[in-house]
């Protein structure tokens, strides 16, 4: 009778992987087979032309992976920074008795709908950075490209900070989860030995969870990447390519969040198909990169 439990358990724990395995290949193939009529009639130009025109039905993706990129990375350059410091903050700073408060605050921001943030960013957050923000690094960094041009409140900058919001959750929980698993008697060596706080944390505790801090940044920038419903409130949602962050854009998931329930035309809806089998490249190959940089840094250890 045990045995038989036993098979069942295990039998059920690889069904359950076979199942999330075939999903994943099944949404793979329907996205290579929906954009086979886009793929034959633009081929590798799609990805670098610069064109959308429903009208004369010429498609492309260049300004849409621009977007793409350039937002999800704004929101972890920001976003990073801030969610290592709440970690360490609540692993080794804040006090007992509010630790749990403020550890409920950061989990309820994971939890608010994507689309509470897009009307934040459009509302409170889009104003700010047009006459506030916006001028403010115009008229100190304006000779940047990234910072010439006047703001019209949304843009790539608006929605990567509303997106760095939107990670800080998911980075700042998995940080605190692995800094909280540093042995403590590293710890209290270190500090034994003549180190300061401050060098104790930065190199055993950061030292010993950088590959987990990796994971969590990896997989906030995925978020970044695949989210839709607050980007495509704050970016714009202009199809063109521009190097001043102030500029409206477009990014994957909006340009198909905006368009797919008025796609009309077979060559349409096959375009707006690869650009999600797109989108579907980049998150993997981001996955992928990140478990080989692990992977190499726990051989090199």
């Amino acid at each position: 009778m045990r045995n038989t439990g036993e098979k069942i358990f295990k039998n059920l724990t690889i069904l359950s992987s076979l199942v999330i395995t075939i999903i994943t290949i099944a949404i793979f193939i329907y996205l290579i087979i929906g954009a086979l009529p886009s793929i034959k009639k633009f081929g590798l130009k799609f990805l670098w032309n610069t064109i959308w025109d429903p009208v004369t039905e010429q498609f492309s993706a260049l300004p849409a992976i621009y977007g793409t990129i350039i937002t999800s990375l704004l929101a972890l350059i920001i976003g990073l920074p801030i969610s290592l410091g709440i970690a360490i903050f609540l692993t080794e700073i804040c006090p007992f008795r509010i630790r749990s408060t403020l550890s409920f605050i950061i989990e309820l921001l994971g939890a608010i709908p994507s689309v509470i943030y897009g009307m934040w960013g459009l509302f409170t957050l889009s104003p700010i950075m047009q006459f506030k923000v916006g001028p403010f690094l115009n008229k100190y960094l304006g000779f940047i490209p990234l910072f010439s041009g006047y703001s019209i409140g949304v843009g790539y900058l608006t929605a990567g900070i509303v997106l760095s919001i939107m990670i800080i959750p998911i980075i700042s929980s998995i940080s605190r989860e692995i800094l909280s698993l540093v042995p403590k008697e590293q710890k209290e060596g270190a500090l034994a030995l003549g180190m300061t706080k401050w060098e104790m944390i930065r190199k055993v505790e950061i030292g010993n969870a950088k590959s987990g801090i990796i994971a969590s940044a990896i997989l906030g920038l995925s978020r970044a990447l695949g989210e839709t419903m607050a980007v495509t409130m704050v970016i714009g949602n202009s199809y063109q390519l521009s190097i001043s962050l102030f500029s409206p854009g477009a990014t994957i998931a909006s340009t198909i969040a905006n368009e797919f329930a008025e796609a009309f035309g077979k060559l349409h809806l096959s375009s707006l198909i690869e650009l999600a089998l797109i989108l579907f490249l980049i998150t993997f190959f981001t996955i992928a990169i990140s478990r080989y940089v692990i992977i190499k840094r726990f051989e090199g250890l």
